[in-house]
């Protein structure tokens, strides 16, 4: 029964979702999404998306903060900005840039959708990439039937494994989210571990928004919904 229920979810994203891009659309109300990131349990920063809108495109901007410290004294600081510009007839992503400061190492995309592909200047990549590939932003929740996405911080092309999980209830507070839950992974066996995808997500059963986030590289990191409009 567990077996078919996951066939079942799948099949509805795969229908629902037929194109990625347009799917932008389901969110067009949506005004802000704030997140509490997490290392260790221990709350170090904010990602927080706005979304501006005019009568041509949607504009969805992030900004991540967070630091880590030991003693007060701050050993890493991660800072990102970046806009993703959408037709807001079609849900087609029209461009994104992005600028992000990792402890002083500086990383960027600059892409553009022409001629039915995108073009990608990115500080780990730069070249073609079909439109099937979504940017790995999570708050677009067509992600979980890309066949790769693409990295928001340096361009580079992530092939993907999309596992349902399966359902769970999460509790923020005094917040409860039935959820539908997602692994995502890479499926280049080759990467440096550092390099690898492996990613849970969590969506809103009904909504379908962005609830929470978790994964390991040098500790426990956990994304977590604390407002969204």
């Amino acid at each position: 029964m567990n077996k078919l229920f996951k066939i079942i979810i799948l099949l509805v994203f795969s229908v629902s979702s037929f194109s990625s891009n347009a799917h932008v659309l389901h969110y067009k109300d949506l005004n802000r999404i704030e997140f509490d990131i997490y290392r260790n349990n221990k709350h170090i920063g904010k990602h927080i998306f706005s979304f501006e809108r005019n009568d041509e495109k949607i504009a969805v901007k992030s900004e991540i903060n967070f630091e880590i410290k030991k003693l007060g004294i701050v050993l890493y600081k991660y800072h990102v900005k970046g806009t993703e510009v959408y037709d807001i007839k079609d849900g087609n992503l029209l461009k994104f840039n992005s600028k992000t400061d990792q402890n002083g190492k500086k990383k960027y995309v600059n892409m553009i959708f022409e001629n039915g592909e995108y073009t990608i200047d990115g500080s780990s990549y730069q070249g073609k990439a079909s439109i099937d590939y979504l940017l790995g932003t999570w708050w677009n929740h067509s992600i979980v039937k890309a066949p790769a996405q693409i990295s928001a911080v340096s361009g580079r092309i992530i092939n993907q494994k999309v596992t349902f999980i399966g359902k769970e209830t999460i509790k923020f507070g005094d917040k409860t989210y039935n959820t539908l839950h997602f692994n995502f992974s890479s499926t280049d066996k080759k990467l440096d571990k550092d390099k690898k995808l492996n990613t849970d997500v969590w969506y809103d059963e009904k909504t379908l928004n962005w609830v929470k986030a978790a994964f390991e590289k040098k500790g426990k990191w956990e994304y977590k919904l604390v407002l969204i409009d």
